[in-house]
């Protein structure tokens, strides 16, 4: 069991991918006793493990940002390892908070998980009134049981605070860069910082580059979560956390040349697949709430590329 201190236990998930890290980094971290255990340490796909984990610590909160994450390139060849991974680890995780008592659960979902026909004012109550984009349908599934299982652990027990934020698509420090397993901004990063190396007087974009998407430094995410915690009973069941504005991909990769100082030309692959035309968060709840981003889509981006180049030459 952890130690008690004068400091609230707080349970983070998934503590090493880029919420979580983003999260150790807020500076009102330090209000908690952090428990940030790795997936070898408590596997969140193994109910006993789980359950037993919460029964020995007893955190007074926990985050969940663990979860199964890629591009659509990911997302499209192992549907159903997202899906299963996804549900299993917040099913898993939701049944043992309600057991051990756990009081707060502010979990982490996606913007994902709204019908693929709206586009634009993706406002909290649309969740499954439509069809889902089939590139990430098995990741938003997996997202969406989380969700649920929240709303009804409060049906069950109105003590208790479950909250799901949704966040837009995020970018930041401690991204993965991969290409094999990127989402749009650090791909775009990588494939720019790549170009600029090779001396490349083209790149490649998938689609005609107007589909919009709307990508929030994760920093900022940290911030919300961090404001969520300290009155979890504020937040209503479910909360989007974004911009409110978004970007066309062609503009993101516009944006990430400035930044890096590559200056060749774009050509677009028009037999692409690139996946919803726009997914624009409705943020009025957030505006409520009275919070709202603070990093500039060039500040993120520069943070982001100075992070890429430090993992490049460790």
């Amino acid at each position: 069991m952890a130690k008690r201190s004068d400091k609230p236990v707080l349970l983070i998930t998934g503590a090493g991918g880029m919420v979580g890290r983003n999260l150790l980094a807020h500076p009102a971290i330090g209000d908690w006793q952090v428990l940030a255990p790795a997936s070898d340490a408590l596997d969140l796909r193994d109910g006993r493990a789980v359950a037993e984990y919460l029964s020995q610590h007893r955190p007074d909160a926990v985050v969940h940002s663990a979860g199964v994450v890629g591009g659509i390139q990911a997302n499209m060849a192992e549907p159903v390892r997202f899906l299963a991974a996804n549900a299993e680890m917040g099913i898993n995780l939701v049944n043992g908070c309600v057991s051990a008592g756990v009081p707060t659960v502010i979990n982490l979902a996606s913007s994902c998980m709204y019908p693929r026909a709206l586009g634009h004012g993706l406002s909290e109550e649309k969740v499954l009134t439509g069809e889902l984009e089939p590139t990430n349908e098995g990741y938003a599934l997996g997202k969406i049981v989380t969700m649920r299982m929240c709303e009804y652990a409060m049906r069950e027990n109105p003590a208790l605070n479950y909250k799901t934020l949704i966040p837009c698509n995020l970018y930041g420090k401690w991204d993965k860069f991969d290409p094999k397993h990127s989402h749009l901004v650090p791909a775009i990063i990588h494939k720019v910082h790549t170009a600029m190396q090779t001396g490349a007087a083209e790149i490649e974009i998938w689609g005609d580059g107007t589909a919009r998407r709307e990508f929030m430094y994760a920093g900022d995410l940290a911030d919300a979560i961090i404001r969520a915690l300290a009155a979890p009973g504020d937040l209503p069941e479910s909360l989007n956390i974004g911009l409110g504005h978004d970007h066309s991909i062609n503009d993101y990769y516009r944006i990430v040349a400035e930044v890096i100082g590559w200056q060749g030309d774009f050509t677009h692959d028009l037999g692409r697949p690139v996946g919803m035309k726009q997914k624009l968060l409705d943020v009025t709840r957030q505006t409520a709430w009275g919070w709202a981003p603070q990093t500039s889509l060039t500040d993120g981006i520069r943070a982001a590329y100075e992070f890429y180049l430090k993992e490049q030459h460790k």
